[in-house]
């Protein structure tokens, strides 16, 4: 496994690179963070078996950077490119949620106020409820049901007319009494949405919410950059059938190239588009009837957002989805204010937050680890511990570039464990250092679901958090 110099986008015009555009860098010198975050780009992908990726950083307006890696296109053998647009599946809902608050914030619309004031050619079947209870899964509403598994192959014309379809269908809860997620919850916020402004829900999306940014409604046809979509199958991916997402815009409905969702999440964080008060409250966690906060796995739903606490401590605001042809993510970093977005052309089971985490570090410039370990290239083997069970493999590391990689055999029990969600079950985990300084302090440990961090442990080891209350902590031999 050599290191090499990879092609990448860097500065504030990334968008307008095309795969060959070379960095302006040393090329005999330690590799730039861009070429680091796009190595792990290339391993991500590499281990998921994913036809195409891409990613971006933006701080402040500005794109950092944006990685590509893969295949739009594999029958054409045609590349992603920085302009590529991928379906964003449910990070869909934060443009609906962020436009229900900018009409708050506009005084057009109550959000805690009942949706029947504004909606008002709902069947009266249901009790009251809110535009808040929509965004955070607690209105009671169901998600989507078998009677839904064929709404991919009809085209509908208006919001009004996908509200019909479920609206007289019984709520699993009482509204706020607790959290259930629905998409369809999202159908119905778009209607809100479209209501409150007085115009259609995708006319104002953009022209009150995207502006300006290549982010549209996933219709056909699409740019000739575009991806297509894919799903994996006995082990390849395969071309997806096609689905029309019009019963859902604003739960599953649109796409971008990863630089414009990652200048969405900037907007949103601009004192221009939305004021202060107004975006703390989009980002406070929602609380059930009985005042309890709601969670979803390590996370607080708040206005469609979920809030949770980055590798490094820091408040992060993201939403991730899955759908046909897609796997999706938007992180934001309030107190940087730098703004991620993943995507890939393909569903996989994946600890996609972290992931993205983990490929922007060296581009967010994260803080360094404890202490000053150099790279292992001496190390043959290792021991430790994966939950209970004692585990043992081999390793082998280089430097060149400053940069320390190196690849974990995986037949052990971690191995097992993560290689039993893929389709595609790899011999070793590739482990890639955060910055080009020579040394292994911090690092990502890539495997088919994803990178997760590597940290410097007590005692010389390492130690790696999967999440879950799963754990690796090795010693190096």
């Amino acid at each position: 496994m050599r290191v090499t110099r990879r092609t990448v986008a860097v500065g504030a015009a990334a968008w307008l690179f095309a795969p060959g555009a070379t960095a302006l860098e040393d090329p005999d010198g330690p590799l730039s963070a861009a070429e680091v975050s796009q190595i792990i780009l290339e391993a991500v992908a590499k281990a998921n078996g994913v036809p195409g990726m891409s990613a971006a950083v933006v701080r402040d307006g500005c794109v950092l950077w944006t990685g590509t890696t893969g295949s739009r296109d594999l029958e054409r053998g045609l590349a992603v490119v920085p302009e590529t647009a991928f379906r964003l599946a449910s990070v869909s809902k934060l443009i609906t949620a962020t436009a229900a608050a900018r009409l708050e914030d506009e005084g057009l619309l109550d959000v805690n106020a009942p949706i029947q004031d504004t909606v008002h050619y709902l069947s009266g079947a249901w009790p009251i409820m809110t535009a808040r209870q929509l965004a955070s899964h607690t209105a009671g509403l169901p998600h989507y049901q078998a009677i839904d598994t064929d709404r991919g192959r009809q085209s509908f014309a208006s919001v009004r007319e996908t509200v019909a379809l479920f609206e007289r269908r019984p709520l699993l809860s009482s509204p706020g009494e607790r959290y259930s997620y629905s998409s369809w919850g999202y159908t119905l916020l778009s209607a809100v949405v479209e209501e409150a402004a007085g115009v259609p829900f995708l006319d104002y999306v953009a022209t009150d919410v995207t502006a300006g940014l290549d982010i549209v409604p996933d219709t056909a046809p699409a740019a000739a950059t575009d991806t297509l979509a894919y799903e994996i199958e006995g082990g390849s991916p395969k071309r997806a059938a096609p689905h029309d997402y019009s019963y859902s815009w604003g739960g599953a409905g649109f796409r971008a190239p990863a630089f414009a969702l990652a200048l969405f999440g900037d907007r949103v964080m601009s004192p221009a588009f939305l004021s202060d008060a107004a975006r703390e409250a989009m980002w406070t966690p929602t609380r059930t009837n009985d005042g309890q906060a709601v969670t979803d796995d390590d996370s607080e739903v708040a206005f469609g957002w979920r809030i949770t606490s980055s590798i490094d401590g820091e408040r992060m605001a993201h939403h991730a989805g899955a759908a046909i042809g897609a796997r999706s993510v938007l992180l934001v970093y309030p107190e940087q204010r730098v703004s991620v977005a993943l995507l890939s052309n393909a569903s996989w089971i994946s600890s996609i937050e972290r992931t993205a985490e983990m490929i922007s570090a060296p581009i967010r410039d994260v803080p360094a680890g404890a202490g000053d370990a150099p790279c292992p290239v001496g190390a043959r083997a290792f021991h430790g511990t994966f939950q209970d069970a004692h585990v043992t493999g081999t390793v082998r590391f280089q430097l060149e570039g400053g940069l320390c990689q190196g690849s974990v055999s995986a037949d052990n029990a971690f191995g097992r464990w993560l290689n039993g969600f893929t389709q595609k079950p790899l011999a070793a985990f590739e482990v890639i250092a955060l910055r080009a300084d020579g040394r292994l302090d911090r690092a990502a440990f890539v495997s088919p679901i994803g990178a997760h961090e590597v940290r410097r442990g007590p005692e010389g080891g390492f130690q790696v958090d999967f999440g879950g209350g799963r754990s690796l902590e090795i010693v190096l031999q």
